[in-house]
């Protein structure tokens, strides 16, 4: 892994408690999905995003919406970003959310990222996104690190060549994503900053 100048944020199970209900619940709706919904968030929305993937149903932007007015930002995520700023290090948003759901969450979250992409201006979901939001930033990829909670995250980052960090935010569910060999793990916004500090002092010897 060489310097990271770039991280790359999905808001749902990264930056804020988001409930999983809204995202099961448009399954349930668009898709029949069966049983009841994950305690993940983050699991549920991946599961969502490989449904809509397979399927041109629907609109669902009235439960996105309504999940990012229940997400409740993590402490650590504004003091991590300001951080990361200061260090030099570009913040990108790249989240399949609608536009509604990502202006709502900024509301939320009154950071100046760098960029923010959408599936609506990244025209996708999954990897657009992220490679929308490498391509526009002029990106080396193995220079952009993706922080995820789920094994989905952690194979849409990879395939584009973006090093896959994992956000331990369930100890049990982080040692089975580990079989998925990310680039590390963390387990606070708070330590991101010492991270990317880490990786660069490995490479600069």
């Amino acid at each position: 892994m060489g310097p990271l100048s770039a991280v790359l944020f999905e808001p749902v199970g990264c930056l804020a408690e988001f409930s999983p209900e809204p995202f099961h619940e448009i399954a349930v709706r668009l898709y029949g999905r069966k049983g009841k919904a994950s305690r993940s968030a983050g699991r549920e929305y991946w599961h969502l995003l490989n449904l809509m993937e397979a399927s041109d149903s629907g609109s669902i932007e009235a439960l996105e919406v309504e999940a990012a007015d229940g997400a409740i930002l993590y402490e650590d995520v504004l003091p991590a970003l300001e951080e990361l700023k200061a260090m030099g290090v570009r913040r990108l948003l790249a989240s399949s959310l609608c536009d509604t759901a990502i202006t709502r969450f900024l509301a939320k979250c009154p950071h100046q990222f760098d960029a923010v992409w959408t599936r609506a201006n990244a025209r996708g979901i999954k990897t657009a996104p992220l490679a929308h939001a490498i391509e526009a930033a002029s990106l080396a990829p193995g220079h952009a690190m993706f922080l995820t909670d789920t094994a989905e995250g952690l194979v849409a980052a990879k395939s584009l060549g973006i090093h896959a960090v994992l956000m331990m935010n369930d100890p049990d569910e982080a040692k089975r994503l580990a079989t998925h060999e990310p680039a590390g793990g963390i387990v606070s916004l708070h330590e991101l900053p010492d991270f990317i500090r880490f990786i660069a002092g490995r490479y600069a010897t």
